[in-house]
């Protein structure tokens, strides 16, 4: 892997437009051509060996990514070393910058007159192209919601933050709990191994999010979370209850259950039956990112509302 470059050598701070637990980004500039970019920053530790291999490997991925400019994947245009501390290393991931992300964009229409039915099925189809571009890679993105979603003026979506994303091989699962909390698959707060399909539960939340405006699944936390799900969706038959679990299906204490399709009358036929694909409650049942784009969802007669 090429030497990263010093971030003071070839970009410049302006502002702070955002930060987690993974990383502040800020909002900067090529010194060479005063270009706005995203800048993120992240800390790594240094062991006793030097910079985690798992690190490099990271490193590597971003800048794969970036060579092949998917159309909805946020374009990486650097990666940049800087300050070099006892114990930790600063880097510096250089994105496009964009002014936007769906979330914000929520924010606005929910003030508004809503989002049409064809700008939804727009957006809903961008995510899943970009999706289907890191399952094909073999890549978990692990935190899609709306703030990890970019808008372009022209109404082009992009996928950003792959600092959870890691390539996995097909005979391991990925077991560290990282997606947010509202968009988080049931394998995940029911503590068992996971991969793809989280991804495609997280659009499926999206998606409702994008006809009621609201997140569908509001938890406060893994157990509430799950229960929300399950008072919506109700429970799931009894061999898609995982078996090896603490949590028994018998145990299940479910009360009332709600009706997803009067919670959002406004959803056609073909988007509800897509959304259940998606929100499948056994993963190894739920839709893949390259089938659900077959869906005729994305192909029938354009609805105007």
């Amino acid at each position: 892997m090429d030497e990263p470059l010093n971030i003071q050598n070839r970009y410049e701070e302006i502002n702070q437009i955002g930060s987690g637990a993974y990383g502040t980004v800020f909002k900067g500039k090529n010194k060479k051509d005063n270009a706005v970019v995203a800048l993120k920053r992240v800390r790594i530790p240094i062991t006793d060996d030097g910079v985690p291999l798992s690190t490099i490997r990271e490193v590597s991925l971003l800048k794969q990514i970036g060579t092949y400019r998917h159309p909805n994947i946020v374009q990486i245009l650097d990666v940049c070393h800087g300050k070099r501390l006892e114990k930790e290393l600063i880097m510096y991931i250089v994105f496009e910058h964009m002014e936007q992300d769906l979330s914000s964009y929520l924010d606005k229409c929910s003030r508004g007159a809503g989002i049409k039915s064809t700008e939804i099925r727009k957006i809903t189809e961008g995510i899943l192209s970009g999706v289907e571009f890191l399952h094909l890679h073999r890549i978990v993105h692990r935190d899609l919601k709306p703030q990890n979603i970019l808008l372009t003026e022209s109404g082009v979506v992009k996928l950003a933050d792959f600092g959870l994303a890691k390539t996995y091989d097909f005979d391991m699962k990925l077991t560290s709990v990282v997606v947010t909390l509202w968009y988080r698959a049931p394998e995940i707060l029911l503590g068992m191994p996971y991969a793809t399909p989280v991804d495609i539960w997280s659009v499926g939340c999206i998606l409702g999010e994008l006809y009621l405006l609201k997140p569908l699944f509001c938890g406060s936390s893994d157990s509430d979370q799950l229960m929300k799900i399950l008072r919506i969706l109700g429970r799931p038959k009894f061999e898609d209850w995982p078996q090896d679990i603490s949590l028994k299906y018998d145990s299940l204490d479910v009360g009332e259950v709600g009706d997803l399709r009067n919670l959002i009358p406004n959803l056609c036929e073909n988007g509800f039956n897509l959304m259940m694909k998606m929100l499948t409650f056994k993963y190894s049942k739920r839709i893949t990112a390259s089938d659900a784009l077959k869906h005729v969802y994305f192909s029938e007669e354009p609805l105007n509302t």
